[in-house]
Formats: structure tokens, sequence, C-alpha cells
């Protein structure tokens, strides 16, 4: 479904070339997960960013469903990660003038019915069916990042790409995060790719992947 093939992204700094990415190869298959795991600077992120389209390779190729990331345009790259991605990064960047149901449905590609029904139901299955009229500001640090979840989940992508969604959470809640997102490959039919420098959060993936100055192993 999705795949890499020798990708590189490259710094420049002066007369230096950092490589974030050095030749990786790696596919993600439907249904699922796939942890990410490495130090700070390692490259994990990176190589994230170029599986999602959030970042253009300095070499190498990104097929998506059939589609090579290098053939199609910027706008044609946003079109695709809102519609068929989800995202949950470290920070749950909601709205705080906006409730918990509200912030969900930011992530809904179209609004109905149906919609709103499946973003109160998100918000059931993740503990908060009763806090859907609060503000972030009245949830605590776990509440709002599972409020992040459901946003990522709401317009049911076919990959869910989390970056470090873990790191400013005790270890407790970062497993209720990290079991809604694995929870998706059945609930949801989606594929689930976690980066993170803490392998405890990675217990139940598929296939776990290390990453050092840019390359990629088993870990």
């Amino acid at each position: 479904m999705l795949s890499a093939q020798d990708l590189a992204l490259d710094y420049r700094t002066g007369g230096s070339v950092a490589h974030a990415v050095d030749t990786v190869s790696l596919a993600v298959e439907h249904g699922s997960f796939v942890g990410l795991i490495g130090p700070s600077g390692s490259g994990k992120s990176s190589l994230m960013y170029l599986l999602s389209g959030l970042k253009r390779p300095t070499r190498g190729t990104v097929v998506f469903e059939g589609r090579d990331y290098g053939r199609i345009t910027m706008p044609g790259l946003m079109r695709l990660r809102r519609q068929r991605f989800g995202f949950v990064f470290q920070q749950h960047f909601l709205i705080n003038y906006l409730s918990a149901l509200e912030n969900v449905m930011v992530g809904a590609v179209t609004r109905n019915h149906d919609v709103v029904a499946y973003a109160q139901e998100l918000l059931r299955r993740v503990g908060l069916g009763d806090k859907l009229r609060q503000r972030p500001y009245q949830l605590s640090i776990g509440e709002r990042q599972r409020v992040a979840v459901a946003r990522a989940l709401v317009h049911r992508p076919a990959v869910v790409f989390a970056d470090e969604p873990t790191a400013s959470l005790d270890q407790a809640t970062g497993r209720e995060v990290i079991n809604l997102l694995a929870d998706y490959r059945t609930r949801g039919g989606g594929s689930v790719v976690v980066v993170t420098h803490d392998p405890a959060m990675l217990t139940g993936a598929d296939r776990v992947l290390q990453m050092r100055d840019g390359r990629l192993s088993l870990a």
C-alpha cells in the first residue's frame, strides 16, 4: 500500500551535508502497525515526514496506492494527506475555543450527521463520552491527546502517522494512546506508523524498525 525505495533526505549547512535519512527502503502493508524507534536525531521523524508527504526527499521514491509522490503537485499532496492520512503529534494542537467534539470534527473531510455520530463514538471509545462539550483547557494532558487521536481517525484514514505521541504523557496514559491507535487496525482497517524513542510503546507492533544515523534496521 505504501512503499519507499532508496529514500534520502540531506540538509546542507555551509560546506557540509547531513544525511537525515540515508538510503532507506521499506513497505507498510494494509492494516499493519509499524514502529520506528531510535534516539533523538536518528532520522525517524524525518523518515515519517517523507512517507507522509510532509517533506520531499532529496533522492528516492515514495509510492502510495500506486501514486508516486514525485509525480504529484504540492496541492495534490496536500489533498492526499487531508483525505487519506491521519496525524498525531507529541503536541495535541487542539483549538482552545472549540469543544472536544468540535476539535475532532476539524479533522473531518465531510460534515454530516453520520460523521458527527462517528466523532461522538470515537470520543466515547477513548473514554471521553461525558466530555464532548469540554474545552481543551478543561481536560488533562492525556485527555487532550486522546481527542487528538480521535481527530486523526474521524475521516477513516488509510494510514495514521504518529510522531512521538506519548512523549509528554506518563507511561500508563501513553499506553492508552498507543492501544487506541493499534485498535484502529481492526476497527477501522487502516495502517499505523508510530515514531517513538520508547520501546515499551511498541510491544503490540507487527514490525519494529531501528533508526540510527539515518539508516534503518530491524530492532
